[in-house]
């Protein structure tokens, strides 16, 4: 078998030594067993060919783990230097098909296998040496740096589960069966008839306290939930391959009635006949695609599909049998688990089914891991529920990892639950809470539940993030206090200093909500625009998308107020479709944003890590005669920048040393300036108080030489 079963460590109890040490254990078990998944690839070739349009090829998965450890523990400033600036950019971002995600090959110059192999290499050196060194006190807490280590862990272990998928969607002739991933030898086994048993009413409580966690959690499994789920009947079994085989005889892809509207719509894209790891024979009948082999139809093991077909199947099914049947909720997961598993991954002696790869590297039969009343409650595959999902109340965004849970809270994402036989981990968890959108293809296949309560999917059309909703009125709200809109005062301002109306190509770096950007699209071609953070990034891409959101804004107390702004009420709609907006870090661009007549950088050069090296790097960005434009209130704080990295507002040799000035030194000889402007603006925290503050906008001019 792999290796020993991988238990994400308690982080509550016990003795730190100890606790350092199973954390490394912890650590080199998961990076070790993450290579050797890679390892199945037939050649080096395989590396670079992308087996789901909608993802990367697999070179920046096996390199993406590892820039993913440095990239966050250089945002938490646990570490000052990066070790491969380059594949710290690269390999940074791609995971889901967000609408800023980049998956243009022509953007990219993979690194050889080789070189991705060496960086890894370095990571897990430097990890190791942190793990020996950083402060560890238990209970491990949210701000501490050995979250930061759990968080990378984590997430390779969530990407050992994906890119798994992805191998197997490979041409089999590019992957090579291991001894080390081996398949279940029970292949033939006669499947079960598929029984409903009764499940009681009963409380549902989901959520954990921020501090009071016994292991390392995503922030969606934080917060607090309370359902009380009525009485219903579920499928004994998952729906096994023999059980789905009757949808297909019956013609269930050729029938719109079976579908929703979004199913029927990527049947008429996709155009499929039966799920995707059952591969068709000459004679009509089907194989069955594992992960490294090509086997007899093992009729006894559950159907993988995507969401879109189990709601098919579940719709024809009640159809057939006149009985209201669909999907569980997440809640009603929660329920079945609640009554008739005793235990939580942490505290197995053995896991109790077909998961945390402690059985086979694939499924099995249905009926092999009996769990109370059910059978595979947890393991062998994922399981879609009816349920989307969204925030619990009380949830709040981990500061380095604002990506993970808050661009999948769009009604798009539903939830799967109980895990895969390869989930390990903080996945296998009873907290977990993992979703994708409902297209997409994982380890995962359903159980059907008869209820005649149809699921309530509200969700939250409001924007309620204090922070977002805070910048969305700053750049679409009122004015306060006479004093004009920050970021259109500041287009006005770049027309005035740089006395153009016009700008081919420009850079909004630190867009934002992406005020600036849409004013930016009124004058000139193409905008380019990035910010670090993706839930500003989200909010500005459904401004351009939607041309209106929405979002509570506090007025005292717990009182709020609903806003809801619109592109064209403020004369932006026409031009939006000239911007793109991307998620990127200033001081790590990628090599594709360059060739720019204009860079606005508003309000960001106070809040760099490393202000010095975003001036180096933009500078040859920059078309000769190109301007960079650059507003800032100059607030240096020490969480944001490193004392020894601010640009100014401290004494040199015993002279006082202002921004504009160290402006002036690292921006010279390539850049002379133009001119400066104070423009001030006003930021409302509630009906009652506001920040009113005064940034000095400065104009650089790129120098013809």
């Amino acid at each position: 078998m792999l290796t020993r079963p991988h238990k994400t460590p308690i982080i509550n109890a016990g003795d730190p030594i100890l606790k350092r040490q199973e954390i490394k254990t912890y650590f080199n078990d998961t990076f070790e067993l993450y290579e050797s998944l890679f390892s199945v690839l037939a050649s080096d070739q395989t590396f670079y060919l992308r087996p789901e349009p909608l993802r990367h090829p697999l070179i920046f998965y096996f390199g993406h783990t590892a820039t993913f450890f440095v990239n966050k523990l250089r945002v938490s400033q646990i570490i000052s230097n990066r070790l491969n600036p380059k594949l710290e950019s690269m390999l940074a971002i791609g995971v889901d098909e967000m609408s800023w995600d980049d998956l243009n090959d022509a953007h990219y110059d993979w690194p050889s296998v080789e070189e991705v192999k060496r960086y890894r290499d370095q990571v897990k050196v430097l990890v190791n040496q942190l793990i020996d060194e950083l402060p560890l006190a238990l209970p491990i807490q949210w701000e501490d740096p050995f979250w930061i280590i759990l968080m990378g862990i984590e997430h390779e272990r969530i990407h050992l589960e994906t890119s798994s998928v992805l191998i197997r969607q490979l041409p089999i002739h590019q992957v090579r069966p291991s001894n080390q991933w081996p398949i279940c030898p029970d292949q033939t086994r006669t499947p079960p008839s598929n029984n409903i048993l009764p499940v009681n009413q009963g409380l549902v409580i989901q959520g954990r306290h921020k501090n009071q966690s016994n292991t390392y959690g995503w922030d969606n499994e934080f917060g607090h939930l309370e359902t009380e789920v009525q009485a219903f009947q579920a499928s004994q079994y998952l729906v096994s391959n023999a059980e789905y085989l009757q949808f297909v005889r019956d013609g269930g892809y050729e029938v719109q009635e079976w579908w929703t509207d979004e199913g029927w719509q990527w049947v008429s894209y996709k155009r499929p006949k039966h799920p995707i790891f059952w591969v068709p024979q000459s004679d009509g009948s089907f194989k069955y695609r594992a992960m490294l082999e090509e086997i007899e139809m093992p009729w006894s093991w559950p159907v993988d599909v995507n969401h879109l077909e189990a709601k098919a199947f579940c719709q024809w099914l009640s159809t057939k049998q006149g009985k209201p049947l669909r999907l569980p909720t997440e809640a009603e997961w929660y329920r079945l688990y609640d009554l008739n598993l005793q235990q939580d991954h942490v505290e197995w002696e053995k896991a109790p089914g077909n998961v945390n790869l402690e059985a086979f590297a694939s499924s099995c039969p249905v009926n092999q891991f009996q769990q109370g009343n059910f059978y595979d409650i947890v393991g062998n595959v994922w399981q879609w529920t009816e349920t989307p999902i969204d925030a619990f109340n009380g949830f709040e965004v981990h500061p380095s990892y604002d990506d993970f849970s808050v661009p999948t809270f769009d009604g798009k994402h539903n939830l799967i639950k109980g895990g895969s036989w390869i989930s390990t981990g903080n996945e296998s968890i009873r907290d977990s809470r993992y979703a994708f959108r409902r297209h997409f293809f994982q380890h995962a296949g359903f159980r059907y539940v008869e209820s005649a309560l149809m699921p309530n999917n509200h969700m939250n059309t409001y924007e309620t993030d204090a922070l977002i909703s805070m910048y969305l009125e700053f750049h679409y709200g009122a004015e306060y206090f006479g004093v004009p809109n920050y970021p259109k005062a500041c287009v006005e301002q770049v027309q005035q200093l740089t006395q153009r109306n016009h700008f081919k190509h420009v850079l909004d770096i630190g867009c934002a909500t992406g005020r600036s950007s849409f004013e930016l699209a009124n004058i000139s071609d193409k905008v380019d625009a990035l910010d670090f953070s993706a839930r500003f990034i989200r909010n500005a891409q459904l401004l351009a998308e939607k041309g209106q959101i929405r979002y509570q804004i506090p007025t005292e107390g717990e009182l709020t107020e609903l806003k809801d702004i619109h592109l064209a009420h403020l004369g932006l709609e026409q031009q939006a479709y000239k911007v793109t907006f991307s998620q990127g870090d200033a001081c790590n661009l990628k090599a594709m944003y360059t060739g720019y007549d204009l860079v606005f950088a508003g309000n960001l050069i106070d809040r760099l890590y490393e202000p010095a090296k975003f001036l180096n790097d933009i500078k040859p960005r920059i078309l000769a005669g190109g301007y960079l434009v650059l507003t800032s209130p100059y607030t240096w704080l020490a969480e944001f920048t490193d004392k020894n990295q601010w640009l100014g507002g401290f004494k040199d040799a015993g002279e006082n040393l202002t921004t504009l000035e160290g402006l002036k030194q690292h921006l010279a000889p390539e850049f002379e300036l133009i001119g400066t402007q104070d423009i001030p603006f006003v930021i409302r925290e509630t009906a009652r108080k506001h920040q009113h503050t005064v940034a000095e906008m400065s104009v650089w001019k790129k120098v013809t030489r």
